[in-house]
């Protein structure tokens, strides 16, 4: 339970550092950027999920690079739902899919010996 929160935490964070350094990705304060995060998971759990088993072949065939856009088509989705946080483009959206999984690799590797 405590991993899945400082994920929550952290993730929410790389948001509002990706405000402040990528242009056309616009988070303003900390409870959009919660619920952002909150969001994008449960979208990358749902339909995120489901998107990345029909691709499964072209993710393949990129190896693995696809999944990427999927994140990316996730997080965009995501800014139509919560106010205060807005996304306006693919390119600030995919630079976020990157973020978000460096970080998601990374927590996994910290938190895995806890």
């Amino acid at each position: 339970m405590i991993r899945l929160l400082i994920h929550w935490v952290l993730t929410a964070l790389v948001l509002l550092i990706l405000a402040q350094f990528v242009p056309g990705f616009q988070v303003q304060g900390w409870q959009p950027a919660l619920v952002a995060a909150l969001v994008i998971g449960l979208l990358n759990w749902t339909l995120g999920l489901f998107l990345k088993i029909v691709t499964f072949f072209i993710s393949i065939l990129t190896l693995g690079l696809f999944l990427l856009v999927i994140n990316a088509l996730m997080i965009l989705l995501a800014s139509h739902f919560v106010t205060g946080f807005h996304v306006t483009g693919w390119i600030p959206a995919l630079w976020g899919a990157v973020a978000l999984a460096l970080l998601g690799m990374g927590i996994h590797a910290v938190t895995r010996r806890m």
